[in-house]
């Protein structure tokens, strides 16, 4: 699949789940779960255990049934060894040049994290196809919408506080994507074995995105 391909698959699906799982075994129960209720993107963070290896195994087992990429990327070596591992596309949460060279050169789909206006731009000149606006929570869809009145040719995908009852206000202020994380696939339902429970609650955001974002 080519980088274009794979971001306009990503676009299609609206939602990555961000996983930072707890052990190898759970965070693979964690995607069976998220998988079953219809979650297709799913971004593994390298603060799972294991990371590369959980990525291997996902690739391994779903291919291209999923949009499997690996996040939190904070030193340059991730992103050689997250492309070895079979990701589809990288993340990262913080803009900063050494890093989003060597995620860039992978030439891999690129999300590298900003929150300011003055980041925002930074990340997009460095090459970022999409910027991750983290943490979300902080700011809110109305901050979107605004930073979309200068940058209104920037691809952005909030990350934090992203939930069902808010996915429709993301979309409507132009997100490109969602990404969401402890509200779709609590680490603690994991750990407590509730892996219907994931697979419930993805079904409901898939719902909510489908019905948020804009007609294709």
């Amino acid at each position: 699949m080519t980088k274009n391909e794979t971001l306009a698959k990503i676009k299609q699906l609206g939602l990555l789940a961000v996983i930072r799982g707890p052990s190898p075994e759970l965070t693979l129960k964690m995607v069976d779960a998220l998988v079953a209720g219809g979650v297709l993107g799913i971004e593994i963070t390298y603060s799972t255990p294991n990371a590369p290896e959980v990525v291997h195994s996902l690739a391994q087992k779903y291919g291209q049934e999923i949009m499997l990429g690996m996040g939190t990327l904070v030193e340059p070596a991730q992103a050689i060894e997250a492309v070895q591992s079979g990701a589809n596309f990288l993340v990262s949460p913080h803009c900063e040049k050494t890093l989003a060279e060597a995620m860039v050169a992978t030439g891999l789909p690129v999300m590298i994290g900003a929150l300011t206006p003055t980041e925002v731009m930074q990340a997009y000149r460095f090459g970022s196809d999409v910027v991750k606006i983290f943490p979300g929570s902080l700011v809110g869809p109305d901050y979107i919408k605004t930073l979309r009145g200068p940058y209104p040719y920037i691809p952005m995908m909030p990350t934090g506080g992203v939930n069902v009852e808010n996915i429709a206000d993301w979309f409507a202020a132009g997100v490109f994507a969602v990404g969401a994380g402890s509200n779709l696939c609590p680490t603690a339902w994991a750990k407590a074995g509730r892996f219907d429970d994931i697979t419930a609650t993805a079904r409901t955001f898939v719902d909510a995105v489908n019905k948020a974002k804009p007609a294709a």
